[in-house]
C-alpha cells in the first residue's frame, strides 16, 4: 500500500476517486445518522423496559451481526427481487442497483453494531438516578435527556465515528444490493475493487491509501471528541509545571 504513495496527487485530482469519495462520506453519514436514531430508543427499551420478545430481538442482532455482509447483501437483494420488493420498487422505494441502496445497506450491516454499542452504554448508568429524577417530578423523556445522554456523552460519540467509518469501508453488503457502477454507485471501496479488476494497481493502492487516511482521521476526532472535559486544561498545566 505504501507504493500508492506516490500516486496519492493523481488519486485525489481523479474525478472517479473524487465521486467515490464524496458517495462513501454522504451514504456513510446517512446511514449512521439512521443508525444513531433507531438505535437510542431501541437500546433504551431493551434496557429499561420489559418488551416481549425481548430474547428474540437479541438472538437477532447477534445473528446479523455474525453473518458474512455479503450473505446479508444477499439476502436483500432476493427480497427486493421479489413480488414486494417490486411493489415497493412502484411506490419509490427503489434500492437495487440504486445509491439510496448503498444507504440501506449500511444501515442493515451497521445498526446491530450501533444498537449493541448504545445498549451497553445505557447498562452502565444506575436506573436509580433516573427514579431519583422521576420522583422529583422529570418525565421519562426529561430523564433520558438530562441523565442518561450527558452521562454516555462519549459512548455515544464513539458509537457514531465507529459506525461511520464501518459504513466508510462497507462493501460486501453493497456489491450483492447495489453492484459497483462508475459514477453512479461507486464508493470508496467500490472503486479500489474497479481499478483492481482492471488491472490499475497504482489507482487502487492510492484510493486505499486515501481510505486509511479518511480512518486515522476519524479516530483522532473520536478521541479529542471522547476527551473528558478539561484533560486538554489539565495536560498544559502539567507541561507548565514540568518546564518551571
Amino acid at each position: 500500500m505504501a507504493g500508492g504513495i506516490t500516486h496519492l496527487g493523481e488519486a485525489i485530482s481523479s474525478e472517479e476517486v473524487l465521486f467515490s469519495l464524496r458517495m462513501s462520506i454522504v451514504t456513510s453519514t446517512i446511514s449512521t445518522t439512521l443508525c444513531m436514531l433507531f438505535a437510542l430508543p431501541t437500546a433504551y427499551a431493551l434496557t429499561r423496559t420489559n418488551l416481549p420478545f425481548k430474547r428474540a430481538a437479541e438472538t437477532l442482532m447477534q445473528l446479523t451481526m455474525s453473518l458474512p455482509y455479503i450473505l446479508l447483501g444477499f439476502a436483500l437483494l432476493l427480497m427486493f427481487s421479489s413480488d414486494a420488493g417490486k411493489a415497493l420498487k412502484d411506490i419509490g422505494f427503489a434500492v437495487v442497483f440504486q445509491p439510496s441502496g448503498i444507504v440501506f445497506a449500511q444501515l442493515i450491516v451497521n445498526l446491530p453494531f450501533s444498537i449493541r454499542m448504545v445498549r451497553t452504554a445505557f447498562g452502565d448508568v444506575n436506573p436509580r438516578m433516573e427514579f431519583v429524577a422521576k420522583t422529583l417530578g422529570a418525565s421519562s423523556f426529561s430523564a433520558f435527556r438530562t441523565i442518561i445522554l450527558p452521562i454516555c456523552r462519549n459512548q455515544l460519540v464513539s458509537t457514531f465515528v465507529l459506525t461511520w467509518a464501518r459504513g466508510m469501508g462497507e462493501f460486501g453488503a453493497t456489491l450483492m444490493l447495489v453492484g459497483v457502477t462508475r459514477m453512479r454507485t461507486e464508493t470508496l471501496p467500490g472503486s479500489v475493487y474497479l481499478s483492481i479488476s482492471t488491472g490499475n494497481t497504482d489507482t487502487a493502492m492510492a484510493t486505499a491509501m486515501i481510505m486509511l487516511i479518511v480512518s486515522a482521521a476519524t479516530l483522532v476526532i473520536s478521541n479529542i471528541l471522547t476527551r473528558p472535559i478539561g484533560q486538554g486544561r489539565v495536560e498544559t498545566q502539567k507541561r507548565l509545571r514540568k518546564s518551571s
